[in-house]
Order: structure tokens, then sequence, then C-alpha cells
């Protein structure tokens, strides 16, 4: 008797799931993914779909309570723009993909900007350092990873000299990202007076959030004179080995001028989610301070909050609109259906495909998973060029004068799930230099051979079709 009233309440829940799936599911192998996984683990399976499955978007029931806080804040307290001047863009894609991200996030082109594009790791946190020296009334920090290290340890040197000054510091890390922060340190930033706080932390009340979406955001705001944005954490993975990976390769980027402000308009938005603090009123952390840069800058923020996957339609307008090449350097390369096809639909078309990416990532199953679109990609066309050492950057540009840095993969987890902050800079002198550092990985690094590849051990593509199937969950 109790077994067919349980079998009765797993066809219940699972009918309730399948509707759910077929209706309000977008991607086909994910969707399947999920019938699948409702279907064959009773009650696990559906409690595990609420989780990580629901489409919030589209189902507005199951739309999260953080992230309706986060729009009313936005539109109550940050000062929103009605309109996006292209005009002085050269190029009719240019001016298609900012207007793109501006319908989305109401976030315009900001011209007359000052940036120096980080080309290492090592050379990000040089510059953090420098920056932090130089503040005179706030310092604030988000990073999804902040570890205890050298790193770490320079910065807490130079915030308590800065604290001496009456510097008001802040800083944001994703719970989940930073599990490995000691509370030793936490306690010793605050009593010298910082005000450190955790984002999304596992909470009673908040467990459906806090479990799936992160906050993988890496930014610096100065006096809201210096800004910092790209893929670089607080952490010694870029200063020395602390894996069999490496020391770390990443880029990021410095910038001076009015987009500074927007992106402190991020941090402020998340600074009040996890504590409940306005500072949008005080004028000393909205104030704009202009430079004598040319460089015409978005920025690019995106998350559950927000009502399209809008990192994901920037990569496919980037892909989509290329005319010449399009160029990717990527540690986390699992495309969705849509971005797969139009890699495979520009290269077929006859524009040059470079994709950058690892040999051997830090996750396996990420690993088997990315080799897994080679193949396909390959007999479109496209050129896969393999790294020795890892690269953290999440770099792509396209043609000779359009350029996106930023913390966002090339996965459904940063599309769908996590808080993410790319900057384009429409900017030809910009994409030159980034292009020249390209060069030199893609000749350093080895080329796949179409051939060479298929023949590949029945072990290699059995990983690699088993992580597949995995990977829209990833």
């Amino acid at each position: 008797m109790i077994y067919y009233v349980l079998l009765a309440i797993h066809l219940i829940l699972f009918s309730w799931a399948f509707y759910n799936i077929l209706y309000f599911g977008v991607k086909p192998s994910k969707s399947l993914s999920w019938i699948l996984i409702t279907l064959l683990f009773p009650f696990i399976g559906v409690f595990t779909f609420i989780l990580f499955g629901i489409n919030r978007r589209k189902i507005k029931y199951f739309e999260l309570k953080e992230s309706k806080k986060r729009k009313k804040y936005l539109r109550e307290n940050l000062k929103t723009e009605y309109k996006n001047d292209v005009s002085n863009l050269e190029s009719e894609k240019a001016k298609k993909i900012s207007n793109l991200i501006f319908n989305n996030t109401k976030v315009p082109l900001k011209e007359g900007n000052k940036i120096n594009i980080l080309k290492s790791g090592k050379e990000a946190i040089d510059e953090l350092y420098k920056a932090l020296k130089n503040a005179k009334e706030f310092i604030h920090l988000q990073y999804y990873i902040i570890e205890d290290g050298k790193v770490l340890s320079n910065i807490i040197d130079i915030i308590k000299e800065k604290r001496k000054e009456n510097v008001e510091v802040r800083i944001l890390y994703d719970f989940l990202g930073s599990h490995e922060l000691k509370s030793s340190t936490k306690k010793t930033l605050k009593e010298i007076g910082v005000e450190i706080y955790p984002e999304t932390p596992f909470r009673f009340g908040s467990f459906l959030f806090s479990v799936n979406y992160r906050n993988y955001r890496k930014i610096a705001i100065i006096d809201n004179k210096v800004g910092f944005a790209g893929g670089v954490n607080i952490s010694d993975n870029y200063v020395k080995e602390k894996s069999d990976l490496g020391i770390w390769e990443d880029a990021h980027i410095k910038i001076e001028g009015c987009a500074v402000q927007t992106i402190h308009k991020s941090f402020l938005k998340d600074y009040y989610y996890a504590t409940n603090k306005d500072l949008s009123k005080e004028e000393k952390y909205t104030k704009i301070y202009d430079t004598e840069g040319k460089s015409k800058v978005q920025i690019v923020s995106s998350g559950p909050d927000y009502e399209q996957s809008v990192v994901m339609q920037q990569y496919l307008s980037f892909i989509m609109l290329a005319e010449k090449s399009v160029n990717v350097l990527n540690p986390y390369f699992i495309p969705t259906f849509s971005i797969l096809e139009a890699f495979k639909t520009t290269a077929l078309s006859g524009v040059e495909v470079n994709l950058v990416l690892p040999k051997k990532s830090d996750s396996n199953i990420a690993t088997y998973s990315m080799y897994s679109y080679f193949e396909t990609l390959l007999k479109a066309g496209a050129n896969i060029y393999l790294r020795d050492d890892f690269s953290h950057s999440k770099v792509i540009f396209i043609d000779d004068d359009i350029v996106s840095i930023g913390s966002t993969n090339f996965d459904c987890r940063s599309f769908e799930h996590n808080y993410e902050l790319n900057l384009i800079a429409f900017d030809k002198g910009k994409v030159k230099e980034v292009n020249s550092e390209f060069e030199k990985q893609k000749n350093a690094a080895t080329k796949i051979v179409l051939e060479d590849f298929l023949n590949r051990s029945i072990k290699q593509k059995t990983l690699e079709r088993l992580s597949r199937f995995l990977s829209p969950l990833l």
C-alpha cells in the first residue's frame, strides 16, 4: 500500500516537473537531462530540479525574492538612464551590440575613458596595490574568490595604513567561492574597521537562491576615480604555483573615467543586497569623474535579476556580427546550443574563428566536456589551440574594433545563474593591443588537427560524452 502511495506521489511530482520543463525549458539538451533526472530519481530528482532547474525568468511564481529586491533597489535608488548615444560608433555592428546591451540593462555607452589592459594576473594585482595606496576616500572590493595568502596579506597591510588615514573600506566576497577564507582573517579586517560581508550565504529561507546563484564578479572601485574589472581574484594562483596547473594567467582592465561609476553602481546594488545599507544617497559614492581618455566603453552587468540572459546575448551578437574574425580566450568552454550553432554558422560563412583554450582545466568534467565540442567545431572550420598552461582569462574580440574582457565563461552557469560583469571597449587601439597578446598565446599553443583528433581513444570519447551529458547542469 505504501509503495503505491509513494509511486502515485512520484508520478504527480514528475508530471508537474515535466509540465514546467516542457513549457518553460529553453534548451533541448538541458530539458532532456532534467526529464530523465526527475523520472529516474523519485523525490530527489524533483527537489534537485526545483533547486537548479526552474526557469525563474519565465515562471514568475518562482522568481527569487532576492532578485525582486535587487530590481526594486535599482529602480528606486540608482539613476536610470533612458538614452544610448551610439552616433560616434564607427560601424553598424558596434551600434547594434551597444544598443543590445542598453536595451537589456539600461546601461549606456560611455565615452572619454582611459583604459589599461592588464595582460596577466600579476600585473593586475600590482596595479591594484598601487591604486589602493593612492586611495583618499574609500576602497570598495568585490571578488568571487578571496583566499588567504601572500596577495591578501599585502592588501591587508595596505588597508591597515589606509584606515589610519580614515579611508573607508568595504569588501564583498562570495560565500561559496571564498569558503576557504579564514575566520581569523575576517576578524582582523573587522577589527581595523573594514566592513566585510558575504554574498548569498546559506541561510534558512533563501536556500533555493544561495545554493545555486553565485556572484562571480571581480571588481574594485577606488574613490570613483579608478576601477578594475575582469577575471582576476584575490588569490596566490597568480603569483605562485598552487597546483599542477602552474601559475594562472588572466586578463583584467584598469579604467579611469565616467564608466567607473557604472561599475560602482553594480557594487552598490550588491552591497545593498548583502547588508541592507544604501550608499546611493551620498554624493561621494555617486560622483562621476571625467578623464582625458578616448575609449568608448560599455559595462555589461548580468544575472538572474535581469529579464534576459544578457552576457549570452552579448557573446551571440559578437559571434554573429563578426565580419572577418572571432577570437576567444576562455578557461571553461562549454557552449550552449545557441552559442555552438553561432560559432558553426560563423565559421561556415567564411569568418575566421580562433579559440585558445587550456589543455587541462581545474575540473576534469569541464575539461572532458569542453573536448566533446571540438569535433563539431573543427568540421565547421574553426581553429582550436590548446595551451599547456592554465589561462583564466575571459576575452572575446571581433574584427579589429571591439573587445570584451570580464568575468564570464562560456557555460550555462555563467549565462543563467551567476552575477557577472564584462567590459566592452569599442577601441581599435585596444583591440590591436589585445590581438598582439592573443597571437603570442596562439603561436605558443598546439593547434588541433581534425584528422588526429578523430583518432583519440574510445575511453577519451566515452568520458567526453558522459561529461557532456552533465554539462548542462554544471
